[in-house]
C-alpha cells in the first residue's frame, strides 16, 4: 500500500503563501507544522490536503499574521483543529527548539500562549465538547448512546428487507432477492457491530442472567436463520449439526451471541466450501460447540496475537479491526466458565471451539 505523506516541502514556505515574521521561531513553527502533517498523515492515513490546510491556518493564527484574503493581525477567530494535532505541533516545536542556541524568550512565551489559547478554544467548540464527552468520565455512556442510535434504524431495515425477501409485498425476483440479501447481510453486520460496541462499553456490567432450560437445536438453528441471507449471497452453505440430547440448561442468549459472532466471521472469511456449526456431547453433561470453515486459515503471526484484546493490527483478516467481536465472545465465554480455542492451518480453514457444562433439562 502506498501512503501519501506531507513532506516539509509540501507545506507553503513562509516567503510565499504563509507570511510569518522573519525569526528563527517563526520558521521553526512552519517546519514543525510540516513535520506534524507528515507524522499524522502517515500514521492515521488522514487526508493530506485537509490536514495541510488546517496546519496552514494554525501557523497563520499562532504567528499572528493575517490570512491571504486580508484582515488585520490576529483579528480572525481561532481555527477549528483537533486538540491532539495542536498538542503534537507543540511537542514537535519544543523538540526542534531544543537544538537552537538562541531564541527570543518573549516571542517563545507568546507562541506557547497562543497554542494554549488555541487548545482552550477547541475545548469550548461543539466538536471539542463532543470529543470531551467521548473521552471523559462519561465516555462509556456516550458510546452506548451512539451505538443505540445506530442499531435502532438497522433493526427496522432488517425487518423490512426480510419481509421483502419472503415475498410479503409481492412476487419475488431472483436478481432483486440477491440484492436484498446483500443489503440484509450488510445491515446485520452493522447491527452486530453496534451490539458489540454497546456490550464492550458496558464492560463489567455485561450479564448473561440465570441458567434456563432451552433447546440447543433451536439456538443453533436461530443463528443459521439469521445468517442465511449472508450464506446465500456468498454461495457458502452454512450447515448445522446439533447434539442428540437437545434439551439443556444454560444461557441460550449468550450462546447464540457467541455462535453468531464466530459463524458470521467464518462466512466473511470463506471464499469457497462451507461453514458448519456443530455441537458434540462429551463425558457427562459436558458438550463442545465449534464453528469450522474452509477458508484460507489464519496466518501464524496473526494467530499469536489473536487474543491480545482490542488490537488494531491485521486482525481485520478475521475479526473486526477494533477486535470488538472477539472481545465480546471471550467475555461471554469467561462468564459461562469456558474459553475459546482455535485450530488452523494454511489453506485448511479454521476451527473455533469451546466447551460448556449443560445439564439435561427434565
Amino acid at each position: 500500500m502506498t501512503r501519501t505523506g506531507v513532506g516539509r516541502s509540501q507545506l507553503p514556505s513562509p516567503s510565499r503563501d504563509v507570511p510569518v515574521t522573519p525569526s528563527l521561531l517563526a520558521q521553526a513553527i512552519v517546519d514543525s507544522a510540516a513535520e506534524t502533517c507528515a507524522s499524522i498523515t502517515e500514521s492515521r492515513q488522514s487526508r493530506a490536503d485537509d490536514l495541510r490546510r488546517q496546519m496552514e491556518e494554525v501557523v497563520r493564527w499562532v504567528t499572528g499574521e493575517a490570512p491571504p484574503n486580508g484582515g488585520g493581525r490576529q483579528v480572525v477567530p481561532p481555527p477549528a483543529v483537533a486538540q491532539e494535532y495542536v498538542q503534537m505541533l507543540r511537542t514537535t516545536l519544543l523538540a526542534r527548539l531544543a537544538s537552537f542556541d538562541e531564541i527570543d524568550g518573549r516571542e517563545l512565551v507568546r507562541t506557547l500562549a497562543r497554542l494554549d489559547e488555541l487548545c482552550e478554544a477547541t475545548k469550548r467548540s461543539d466538536r471539542g465538547r463532543f470529543v470531551a464527552r467521548l473521552t471523559g468520565a462519561d465516555s462509556a455512556d456516550a458510546v452506548v448512546a451512539v451505538a443505540h442510535d445506530i442499531r435502532s434504524p438497522l433493526t427496522s431495515i432488517l425487518i423490512l428487507v426480510d419481509s421483502l425477501r419472503r415475498g410479503c409485498y409481492g412476487p419475488g425476483d431472483p436478481a432483486r432477492d440477491r440484492q436484498l440479501g446483500i443489503i440484509y447481510g450488510a445491515a446485520q453486520g452493522l447491527s452486530n457491530l453496534a451490539s458489540d460496541l454497546i456490550d464492550a462499553a458496558r464492560g463489567e456490567q455485561l450479564s448473561i442472567g440465570p441458567a434456563i432450560a432451552f433447546s440447543v437445536t433451536e439456538a443453533m438453528s436461530s443463528v443459521a436463520q439469521i445468517l442465511d441471507p449472508v450464506s446465500e449471497e456468498r454461495s457458502i452453505p452454512l450447515r448445522v449439526h446439533p447434539p442428540a440430547a437437545d434439551g439443556r440448561i444454560g444461557h441460550p442468549a449468550a450462546l447464540q451471541r457467541v455462535l453468531l459472532n464466530l459463524a458470521s466471521n467464518a462466512l466473511r472469511c470463506t471464499e469457497s466450501g462451507s461453514v458448519s456449526i456443530s455441537c458434540v456431547e462429551l463425558a457427562g453433561t459436558r458438550v463442545e460447540f465449534s464453528v469450522t470453515d474452509t477458508g484460507p486459515g489464519i496466518p501464524a503471526d496473526v494467530l499469536q496475537r489473536l487474543f491480545d484484546g482490542f488490537s488494531t493490527d491485521r486482525l481485520s483478516l478475521r475479526f473486526s479491526r477494533a477486535g470488538l467481536g472477539l472481545a465480546i465472545v471471550r467475555t461471554l465465554l469467561d462468564t459461562m466458565g469456558s474459553a475459546l480455542e482455535v485450530e488452523t492451518a494454511p489453506g485448511q480453514g479454521a476451527r473455533f471451539s469451546f466447551q460448556l457444562d449443560l445439564p439435561l433439562a427434565r
